[in-house]
């Protein structure tokens, strides 16, 4: 039977300026699966995830790994929960793509040599080893995506959450990066407008609206029946 590694019951969250952005969330995501997290901008979509390794901390329950998301645990849950967010100069900021891709291993105590080999290693299994010694802002949109994978993968985590990852990308690019996710083990939780991406990755979706959950189901199905607002 599949092990549920995260377990979310009644999140609410509103932001200080009052927007009540969650309004009582239930979510279970189960060893290999991936889930599809749909719905209009502002519904919840990205408040949601950004809780799911405690860079928000709302009323409720946010289990990840059998561990309660507090400020206790957030160490192991974001070595457990691994985020890609949407700008992925956001999480680039080392003078090279092999420093960066290093930087949590060493973080957490790995020895230089062993973090580094490491990073060349993930940059492998993401197919950009010749970036290794270039600056990040000197990759192209789809480089810059897969070097933050890189840098995600060499955590460890057994959960990806990935916030509209073919953002900047063109349509090859788009192609490559759903290949490269579709190869990779971890469950994962994927926000995004992309249909394609969608129906190639997803084991099954969930709608967002208002701050609620509106449908769960199989990608196509939700598609269709939450077409006018995707």
């Amino acid at each position: 039977m599949p092990r549920t590694l995260i377990d979310v019951r009644q999140l609410r969250y509103r932001y200080p300026d009052g927007t009540e952005a969650l309004r009582g969330v239930d979510f279970q995501l189960e060893e290999g699966e991936t889930v599809i997290l749909l719905g209009a901008n502002g519904s919840g979509k990205t408040t949601f995830a950004l809780h799911l390794n405690g860079l928000l901390l709302g009323e409720g329950s946010v289990t990840v790994c059998g561990r309660p998301v507090n400020k206790t645990n957030l160490a192991q849950v974001r070595r457990d929960v691994g985020m890609v967010f949407q700008d992925a100069d956001e999480q680039l900021v080392m003078p090279t793509v092999l420093e960066d891709v290093a930087f949590g291993p060493l973080n957490q105590g790995m020895p230089r040599e062993q973090a580094m080999a490491l990073a060349a290693r993930m940059l492998e299994h993401v197919q950009i080893p010749h970036c290794a010694e270039r600056a990040p802002y000197h990759l192209s949109s789809g480089e810059k995506r897969r070097a933050a994978i890189a840098g995600i993968l060499a955590m460890e985590p057994s959960v990806l959450v990935l916030d509209e990852p073919t953002t900047y990308l063109d349509p090859p690019g788009q192609r490559n990066l759903i290949e490269l996710l579709a190869g990779l083990p971890q469950a994962k939780i994927v926000v995004t407008h992309d249909t394609t991406l969608a129906r190639a990755l997803g084991t099954r979706a969930v709608f967002f609206e208002n701050g609620r959950v509106s449908g769960i189901g199989a990608v196509d199905e939700i598609l269709q029946r939450f077409s006018w607002q995707i």
